[in-house]
């Protein structure tokens, strides 16, 4: 046993830790040269696998054990809230070793005297971000600071592999490899199916280990069933109505994460719980992503520290922070997802070999399937893939202005060689000369629309090199460095103390002084508004607005919806054996006696009719997403057959579509209108595709540095800067109708707003199954939901919520006699 091998045997000894044989193989890969991916579930050892892994290395290596290294390994991760504890971490295991590394971190939040030693200087392990390592090769001596570079580490690479920061990572990584050929680049992954494609996207194509960790001794998976289960559930009616029952499994736990899928749930949840226990003022915390750092990095010490009950949380506590303490988590409402529920049980029991539990608590009768599905596809192993992102331009020319940046020293970057660099990674491999020839064309003249424009002519092209000599470009251009992009925050604070997060600018926008909103787990009354402040203050009265955050239309995956088919055409066949199914059973009984429980190889079509006029009920189970494209679809092509107009509404199971035209459709007619032919033709002829696209454009824009959201102090609304976006996109319409990042936006909105991909599967599959039309005589279990998102979305003098309960109250009478469904 070598020197190096012996001090990280010791330290395992010294904390009676158990060194795992993937650790050791990790090691082993690393030492001879390797690259790869280490897929392993939550807590059970990973970073240890690739820090003392890089570690040991320089060790084995270096003729002084004392020294300090320059910087040797990059560590990336996908959030600044990971940064500060993953750096702790990794300084004091590399302290505790008797090495004399520096582990410092480099984000967004990271002082500015810090960055500018950095820019001279770097430690020897870095903690970075894809942003903030881009923003270094931006400067003229990347060469130099990266000279030493050994090794990368991509912490939580699922997170990134299907985004655009990803690309901007691997645009990175390949950078990294043209100054360092011999780079190793490892991947941390818990929760991913498709790992060869992930493993080629992180490694550029080259050759990859796959290094697969433990596995968890348990993972328990239970859900919360309701004492009494209404048969006419609507999502979100359960509200906090289920807080005791959390309270009690609270109690028997030390420590719980609690996480909600959006921070407008984890708000409400934090204050019904403080209602219910106001004892536990002290004992409960809330944490997620719109709260100011500093009170998130408080709860982070608090719960490691055990000094809290329950954590409230979002996804931003999904990942890398290592709270052992934890021995419970509660997930609230549908996990929507496979890999996610398992992220989130993953946070408890976290240390090898401990077991992992999540208690699932639905907010409506049906979430109890999902919760079921869920469970049922985690301990079989079926997860979701992520699939890469290819050929985003926008973050190519953002890429290039970068390259062109940060070469100014050496007269600028050689195009071939950055063609070269650039096909090299994953996300551009089968970029075509026509589409780099135009990126080019593009960031140097600003293409055929803008060239009479200089602020778009950001790069020189001179005898075959590219340079950005103008320093206010350079400035602008790092200053929006990344890929992030969202609705203008607008900073809370308070009149007389400190700052408390940040809101949409468009949920403020709504209110005036003296309203009353909820965030930060307080009872706020707006003040004032100051540019991009808004000043608050304590509130006394009770009544409140919760803000609404971009970004909860939160769809359930494919692989959920599968199980949920899955588990519907089981009761369909009398097989309740899940607890879950069990429970709801008194409510899919009346959905059979009504109408009918599909079969996996049906498509269940209900026809309704009322005093608002005929409705049609579409169950396709593909998610909310792809149901907002198929709902427009279908709606267009059964209009083109009897002239009619409809409204619909959508949710995860199916759309409904509502007309007071006195229509009816044969079988024939129905399927005509879900055939998969002409699909992208009469998707973008059925929706507003122009006003869609400019929608996407505005990122687009944003990202290939076309706006600019002002220098700081001095920040455009997002009015502003939409208006700016829809102004290039309308002339780019116009003059440059062949414009790449047009295409690049309507392809945008066909993949990601309306999941063109799923879309295009549910009509294959429905081609294939027979249609199952029902004429119930009322609304069913499944239809009710439909009915209700239609109804809270109208304006009306009428409360909703009235009307929603007097439905109910008809529904459940209505369920207490025998009818008898009627079928074509």
């Amino acid at each position: 046993m070598g020197p190096a091998e012996a001090r990280i045997e010791g330290w395992f000894a010294a904390r009676d830790w158990q060194i795992f044989d993937f650790q050791r193989e990790a090691w082993a890969a690393y030492a001879g040269g390797e690259s790869g991916l280490i897929h392993a579930p939550t807590g059970t050892g990973k970073t240890l696998a690739a820090w003392f892994a890089a570690l040991g290395d320089w060790l084995a290596r270096s003729d002084d054990p004392s020294a300090t290294p320059g910087l040797t390994l990059l560590w990336i991760t996908p959030l600044r809230a990971l940064a500060a504890d993953t750096t702790a971490h990794l300084a004091a295991s590399a302290a505790e070793l008797g090495l004399n590394w520096t582990v410092e971190q480099r984000t967004g939040d990271t002082k500015s005297h810090i960055k500018a030693r950095q820019r001279k200087k770097l430690p020897s392990a870095l903690v970075t971000t894809p942003e903030s390592l881009a923003l270094l090769l931006s400067y003229a001596n990347h060469e130099t600071l990266f000279g030493q570079l050994d090794g990368v580490v991509v912490d939580e690479w699922h997170e990134l592999l299907s985004t655009k920061r990803g690309v901007q990572l691997e645009l990175a990584l390949a950078r990294l490899r043209s100054l360092r050929p011999n780079l190793r680049t490892w991947g941390l992954s818990a929760t991913l199916a498709n790992i060869d494609e992930a493993a080629d996207a992180l490694t550029g194509g080259r050759p990859a280990r796959e290094i697969r960790g433990l596995v968890p001794a348990e993972t328990r998976i239970d859900a919360l069933i309701p004492a009494t289960i209404e048969r006419f559930p609507w999502a979100g009616h359960l509200g906090t109505r289920l807080v005791e029952p959390v309270i009690e499994a609270l109690e028997a736990a030390e420590t719980t994460l609690l996480f909600t899928n959006t921070r407008s749930q984890a708000e409400l949840w934090h204050q019904a719980l403080l209602r219910a226990r106001p004892d536990w003022l002290e004992r409960i915390a809330l944490h997620h992503g719109s709260l100011d750092r500093g009170l998130r990095e408080q709860v982070e010490a608090m719960i490691a520290d055990g000094r809290l009950a329950c954590v409230v949380a979002t996804s931003s506590l999904d990942l890398g922070v290592d709270f052992s303490p934890v021995d419970q988590v509660i997930q609230i409402g549908s996990p929507k997802g496979v890999a996610r529920l398992l992220q989130r049980a993953g946070r408890s029991g976290h240390r090898p070999g401990a077991a992992s539990r999540i208690l699932c608590v639905p907010t409506h009768a049906f979430e109890l399937v999902e919760i079921a599905a869920a469970r049922r596809k985690a301990l079989a192993g079926d997860i979701e893939a992520r699939t890469p992102l290819t050929g985003a331009l926008d973050v190519l020319s953002q890429h290039i202005v970068t390259r062109a940046l940060g070469s100014t020293r050496e007269g600028g970057a050689d195009e071939h060689a950055l063609l070269d660099e650039v096909r090299s990674s994953r996300a551009y491999r089968d970029l075509s000369d026509i589409e780099w020839q135009w990126t080019l064309d593009f960031v140097t003249r600003g293409g055929a629309a803008l060239s009479a424009y200089p602020e778009f002519q950001r790069v020189e092209r001179i005898d075959g090199r590219l340079q950005v000599t103008d320093r206010r470009i350079a400035r602008r251009h790092r200053m929006t460095m990344g890929t992030i992009t969202s609705d203008a925050a607008m900073s809370v604070r308070f009149m007389k103390g400190g700052r408390l997060g940040t809101v949409e600018e468009r949920f403020i926008a709504q209110l005036k002084p003296g309203d009353v909103f909820l965030f930060s787990g307080r009872l706020l009354e707006l003040v004032r508004v100051r540019e991009l402040t808004a000043y608050v203050k304590a509130a006394t009265r009770k009544n409140r607005q919760v803000p609404r955050w971009a970004g909860g239309r939160m769809a359930i995956s494919g692989t959920l919806a599968d199980a949920i088919r899955s588990l519907l055409e089981a009761a369909r066949d009398n097989d309740y054996r899940e607890p879950e199914l069990a429970a709801i059973r008194d409510l899919l009984e009346i959905q059979r006696r009504w109408s009918a429980l599909p079969a996996a190889d049906e498509l269940l079509i209900e026809h309704v009719t009322s005093r608002e006029g005929r409705h049609w009920f579409f169950y396709p189970f593909a998610g909310r997403l792809a149901h907002e494209g198929l709902s427009a679809l279908v709606a267009w092509r059964l209009a083109r057959i009897h002239k009619a107009s409809f409204r619909f509404s959508v949710n995860d199971y199916g759309f409904e579509l509502v007309t007071r035209n006195k229509v009816d459709f044969s079988q024939a007619e129905l399927r005509a209108a879900l055939s998969p032919d002409n699909l992208v033709e009469d998707l973008l002829a059925c929706l507003n595709a122009a006003e869609l696209s400019k929608r996407a454009f505005r990122d687009i824009a944003r990202i290939a540095g076309l706006v600019f959201s002002g220098y700081p102090g001095a920040h455009k609304s997002a009015r502003q800067v939409q208006a700016s976006s829809g102004l290039v996109f309308d002339v780019l319409t116009r003059y440059d109708a062949g414009n790449l990042l047009l295409d690049q936006a309507r392809r945008e909105v066909l993949e990601r707003e309306l999941e063109f991909n799923r879309v295009s599967a549910a009509l294959e599959r429905i081609a294939d199954q027979s249609l199952c039309v029902a004429n119930p005589p009322r609304l069913t279990p499944l239809g009710f939901p439909l009915w209700v998102e239609r109804v809270a979305s109208q304006v009306s003098n009428e409360s909703w919520r009235d009307r929603v309960e007097r439905m109910t109250v008809q529904l459940e009478k209505a369920a207490d006699k025998p009818t008898k469904a009627v079928r074509k």
